[in-house]
């Protein structure tokens, strides 16, 4: 069969790769893909959200299945509108995808249907932000309530940061941004909890904690994603059990009683505070850099996932998972997240160990006359399996060390918190 991933980072490499391995898959083609993806798929350059043009190329070559890998078209509505031209697509429709694209939406289905999460508040203009951050506890969480890549989240230790905060949402640092969203800050430790489901069952997609700062020991900016381990330290049966009954049940449940079904990813960003889970935001796809992290331990055929869910047949299917532990380090450019320089030479690619157990995937590269070049914030990710985090850190960093790339840094202390215990 003939499949088409669309998206350009990581995430969309790494499914690629783990496509590849399908005996049901042909020829891969990526919309628009990176350097990586060029080396398993054949990459096509039309626009994410040019669904019309997407449409044209799709029939043209016959394409069999589509994976939706980022948000964004999610959000706009792609599969919607491809289900209609009957075009086989994975991923969540509009009105689910709504759980990531307004977190408003969510927090309201929270509360409808009890489940754990921040207490918070509304807002609609700078004026009543202000008024509300004057006789606001501190910390303080600001969000923006539009899609931001993972970005747009402040946790304000102050009174003037929260001024900031709202000052940048509010003029359309990450986009435009009707409603801004105050929420209490919850003391405990992050979780990401993923599952995959076809609109009547559900099943686990693994766990991971990701590294969102910066800087070295979670302190600095916020990003997209540092590095990831798999799985979560928190992890384990009693935890998975309240997750299930009191997030994850509830909201598909939700979502039906809107009329509609859950197909696809969908990833529960927790917060762990006295072995109680709090749902802190959903996103509607895997995450970037979890994404990466997992897939290499899945052993199961990921296109017959892909069918099976669809086809609302999830329940014929065992996911298998290798037992080893994955741990994930991104490579960025220097100055991210904030200005970087584009279209830098990186070489040492041949230097590289990579096996059965450690992986490089793509993110914001391209190709051009044979030489790879970085065009992205986060650039590259390096993934090793073993049977401890350690020992898949140190071969990390091996790689890292062999590519020796001047013009790009990474967080050495990723999974500190499961490997300096």
């Amino acid at each position: 069969m003939k499949i088409a991933i669309l998206g350009s980072g990581g995430r969309e490499h790494a499914i690629a790769y783990s496509a590849s391995k399908s005996n049901k898959v042909k020829k891969i083609y990526c919309i628009p893909g990176n350097a990586g993806t060029s080396e398993i798929a054949d990459n096509i350059i039309i626009d994410i959200n040019d669904f019309e043009n997407i449409y044209v190329f799709l029939k043209k070559n016959n394409i069999d299945l589509v994976i939706v890998g980022p948000e964004d078209p999610l959000v706009n509505g792609i599969v919607d509108y491809l289900e209609k031209l009957n075009v086989k697509v994975f991923g969540p429709n509009q009105i689910s995808s709504q759980l990531e694209g307004s977190k408003i939406f969510t927090k309201n289905l929270c509360k409808k249907y009890n489940i754990p999460t921040a207490e918070f508040g509304v807002f609609k203009n700078t004026e009543d932000s202000f008024k509300y951050i004057n006789n606001a506890k501190h910390p303080l969480v600001i969000k923006a309530d539009n899609l931001a890549a993972g970005k747009g989240v402040y946790i304000c230790k102050e009174k003037k940061e929260s001024y900031l905060a709202v000052k940048e949402i509010f003029g359309g640092k990450f986009g435009i941004a009707k409603n801004i969203l105050f929420e209490e800050f919850l003391e405990g430790e992050e979780m990401s909890y993923f599952i995959i489901s076809d609109g009547n069952t559900f099943k686990y997609f693994g766990s991971a904690q990701d590294h969102k700062r910066a800087e070295e020991g979670d302190k600095g900016k916020n990003t997209g994603g540092m590095g990831a381990y798999s799985p979560s330290r928190l992890f384990n049966e009693k935890l998975e059990q309240k997750i299930l009954e009191k997030i994850i049940k509830p909201t598909l449940k939700g979502i039906n009683n809107l009329g509609t079904k859950y197909k696809g990813f969908l990833y529960a960003g927790l917060m762990i505070v006295k072995n109680e889970p709090f749902l802190i935001e959903y996103n509607v796809r895997m995450g970037d850099p979890e994404c990466q992290t997992i897939l290499p331990t899945l052993d199961t055929d990921i296109v017959e996932l892909f069918q099976s869910c669809i086809d609302e047949k999830l329940d014929d299917i065992e996911i298998k998972w290798t037992e080893k532990k994955s741990l994930c380090v991104v490579l960025c450019s220097n100055g991210y997240p904030d200005k970087y320089e584009k279209n830098i030479i990186i070489n040492n690619f041949e230097k590289l160990n990579l096996n059965e157990n450690n992986y490089l995937f793509h993110a914001g590269t391209k190709k051009k006359d044979n030489k790879i070049y970085a065009v992205g914030g986060r650039v590259l990710n390096f993934i090793s399996l073993s049977n401890s985090y350690f020992n898949a850190r140190k071969n990390i960093h091996k790689n890292l060390e062999k590519l020796n790339w001047k013009k790009g840094f990474y967080r050495s202390d990723i999974g500190y918190k499961v490997i300096n215990k």
